[in-house]
């Protein structure tokens, strides 16, 4: 684990992994989260010449909490990242609420992003066509509605699920996930993935609830760029075995980025997705290095 210390004086939590001469995958993780790298993915990432990097957002283990920040305010911390790397261009992928940031790199550093992917990744709140909420699981329909009402319920709802995150152990995530899991992703959580899952999640939570709280927050906010504006590259992968994040999320999306091109799974979950089509997601990126 390595720290940045970026020009506003907060502190930035990053991973690299794979061939130092590789182009740089910025890889945005979910929500909760925070800097962590399951290895099949940089595997899957050094088979096309690229090396993964990684941040905990604002909030999350070890980087400074930035109250306020939009989905947008990635785009100035990359940039940074990328700067203290010495790397010119990028590739980029979000996974669930890292979508949103992907998308945010591919809007707002083009030239510099040269392609983006989002997997599974949320589409915006006011999203004209879309009933955010419908066919998501009881435990995010609670919680973004928490979001919605404000900073001080979000937050109450936020502790009260620290405690089953802080200790949970692979054996134990997809009970700790419950409604959020259909069939195919409770299947798909087993061995190294759940452990992996498991300790992303207690990363997530260790330092408190500042960057889940302010992710949540974000996604509920104007995001503070127009998807219409996108000119980079963006291809949308989307299962619809998905309780997270419902299937009309990744469609709504597809019809919505500009110029995107689009994989939607019928037989593929929020999780099991990730397994089974990384490769996949990583070649068609590297077509655009």
């Amino acid at each position: 684990m390595t720290i940045l210390s970026l020009p506003d004086g907060r502190s930035l939590e990053y991973l690299v992994d794979g061939p130092a001469d590789g182009l740089p995958l910025v890889l945005h993780n979910g929500t909760p989260s925070a800097a962590s790298l399951y290895p099949p993915i940089v595997t899957a990432a050094a088979r096309h010449g690229l090396r993964v990097v990684t941040t905990s957002r604002p909030g999350y283990a070890g980087s400074t909490p930035q109250p306020g920040r939009t989905v947008a305010s990635v785009a100035a911390d990359v940039t940074a990242l990328l700067d203290a790397l010495g790397a010119d261009r990028f590739l980029t992928v979000g996974w669930s609420g890292g979508g949103p940031h992907a998308l945010a790199c591919a809007t707002l550093l083009p030239g510099r992003c040269a392609a983006a992917a989002t997997i599974a990744g949320v589409a915006p709140y006011d999203a004209e066509g879309l009933d955010w909420s419908a066919g998501m699981g009881a435990e995010n329909v609670e919680e973004f509605g928490a979001a919605v009402a404000g900073p001080e319920p979000l937050s109450a709802y936020l502790e009260s699920q620290v405690p089953a995150l802080a200790g949970v152990r692979g054996d134990q995530v997809a009970a700790a996930l419950g409604d959020l899991v259909s069939e195919v992703d409770t299947n798909a959580l087993t061995d190294a993935f759940a452990d992996y899952t498991a300790g992303m999640f207690r990363a997530a939570v260790s330092s408190g609830i500042a960057g889940w709280r302010d992710d949540d927050l974000a996604f509920v906010r104007d995001w503070g760029f127009d998807l219409a504006d996108v000119e980079t590259p963006v291809a949308i992968w989307q299962g619809a075995q998905d309780r997270m994040v419902p299937f009309d999320h990744g469609r709504w999306l597809a019809a919505h980025v500009p110029g995107a091109t689009v994989h939607l799974d019928e037989a593929e979950g929020h999780l099991s997705l990730v397994i089974t089509a990384f490769d996949d997601i990583v070649a068609d990126l590297a077509t655009h290095r």
